[in-house]
């Protein structure tokens, strides 16, 4: 599979432990946790969906993660970072 194939999988399906918000996601990319999108508790009015790359996947990505007004809108950004070279 391509490594900018991006996968949204719920925290509650993705992690074996604690308890998840239904609006609370990881993002995999070959299988591998890469980032997590959310709804945050605290946010920038108008932005509550926070998305952000994993420890380890900064490199030189920039930015690292940032808020948006839409789950969708933040898979867009979270993927416009994770693939530049």
């Amino acid at each position: 599979m391509d490594k900018d194939y991006l996968v949204l999988k719920r925290a509650s399906a993705s992690r074996l432990s604690g308890e998840w918000s239904d609006d609370d996601y990881d993002v995999l990319a070959e299988g591998f946790v890469v980032g997590r999108i959310m709804k945050a508790a605290a946010a920038p009015v108008g932005a509550p969906w926070l998305w952000t790359l994993a420890y380890g996947q900064h490199e030189d990505r920039s930015p690292i993660y940032d808020y948006e007004a839409t789950r969708e809108a933040a898979m867009a950004a979270f993927a416009k970072s994770w693939r530049q070279e």
